[in-house]
């Protein structure tokens, strides 16, 4: 199975939207530089959303886009949730990531949820932790191994 990557989305806090970038360095077994929720001390460090979800939450007339849910990377033409935990994927030429998580608990409604008025990364984003670092840039291919 491969998708594509359509944004890469960073902020310097947690819990609020993400603002897109080009490009960005991702760190073994950190996350993205630069972003908020980059930590060696647990394992979701990057997020995954596919744009088919954002897609869903548009349909409902909600005016929303890539970043706003709070991921860093937002997908096209894969199936997250169909990946189980322990699923490997190259991102990109060098990067190599670990599903460790599907979806999250919210336990209180963040700024996204009232920004956007609903949330689709509880249900619908995975998280990875990171094996092997290098650069990604948007359009970079994602392959589940």
């Amino acid at each position: 199975m491969t998708g594509k990557i359509v944004s890469i989305n960073i902020s310097e806090k947690k819990g609020i939207r993400k603002k897109p970038v080009d490009e960005a360095i991702i760190s073994e077994n950190s996350g993205i530089e630069g972003d908020a929720h980059a930590s060696s001390t647990w394992h979701r460090q990057v997020s995954l959303l596919a744009l088919e979800s954002i897609k869903k939450m548009q349909a409902m007339g909600l005016d929303v886009k890539p970043g706003d849910f709070a991921e860093n990377i937002t997908t096209e033409g894969l199936d997250l949730l169909s990946l189980p935990i322990g699923t490997k994927m190259n991102i990109g030429d060098k990067v190599i990531g670990e599903v460790s998580q599907i979806g999250k608990e919210c336990h209180s409604r963040c700024a996204i949820y009232y920004q956007a008025g609903d949330c689709v990364m509880p249900k619908e984003g995975i998280f990875i932790k990171i094996l092997k670092g290098g650069s990604i840039k948007v359009g970079d291919n994602i392959e589940v191994l």
